[in-house]
């Protein structure tokens, strides 16, 4: 697979899980004993994507502390910023590094490192032109975004109450995809998905079977199941 930057987005402010009694950062959140922020950064290495942008915001200093000492050789470059949405700091991040495509996850899209990968390489096979978008089956967030997947897995629609698959917070966008700042004014990330979908960009969906929306207490022990389940199959 062709050098690609990555991009992760883990500035959120993880209200629910520190009302379920999480004290850390959400970067910081262990999922089968590794930070989120440690998984997704393994996930991306992976898939051979060793140039990261990772925004946190101001709040989340010990989030850069722990990267930095973890992860000396990794190529990461933060943006430490409180934004007011996921699509604010979605836009931060994307207007970093290179032109061309770019391989983006939410930090709390938690993943086994092989299903990342293979997504990796399946959105990387498609056009550099195209947005493609990690979507499953597994419905583990209070309000999903919905997909439906038409011919060659090019979506024909995002939103509304039901569809195929819902978005897993994993993207390889088109150059086209980064320039945020050329749509309207929206409120979030999803909203511009759909505007894309509707101005025209081609967006296709790769399908990773079990990808774990990490928001909440019950999460973390969904996504620690499934660690679990994938350790005693290899």
């Amino acid at each position: 697979m062709a050098s690609i930057r990555g991009g992760v987005i883990a500035a959120g402010a993880g209200s629910r899980l520190r009302a379920d009694g999480w004290t850390v950062c959400k970067p910081l959140v262990e999922v089968a004993g590794l930070p989120l922020i440690g998984a997704v950064l393994r996930n991306f290495t992976a898939a051979g994507v060793t140039a990261i942008t990772v925004i946190v915001n101001e709040s989340e200093q010990d989030c850069v502390d722990w990267v930095r000492g973890r992860y000396p050789a990794l190529d990461v470059d933060f943006i430490v910023k409180t934004t007011a949405s996921s699509l604010e700091s979605f836009r931060e991040v994307t207007a970093r590094g290179p032109a061309g495509p770019m391989l983006v996850s939410t930090v709390d899209a938690w993943c086994a490192p092989e299903d990342f990968a293979r997504f990796a390489r399946q959105a990387a096979a498609r056009s550099d032109e195209a947005t493609v978008l990690a979507v499953t089956p597994l419905v583990a967030d209070e309000k999903p975004l919905w997909v439906s997947l038409g011919a060659g897995g090019r979506v024909a629609a995002i939103g509304g109450a039901a569809g195929s698959h819902v978005t897993a917070g994993v993207y390889r966008l088109s150059a086209r995809a980064r320039r945020v700042a050329e749509a309207p004014p929206l409120p979030r990330l999803r909203d511009y998905l759909r505007w894309l979908h509707a101005s025209g960009e081609p967006i296709y969906g790769e399908i990773i079977e079990t990808v774990v929306d990490v928001d909440r207490g019950e999460d973390v022990a969904a996504a620690e199941a499934v660690a679990r389940a994938g350790s005693r199959r290899a």
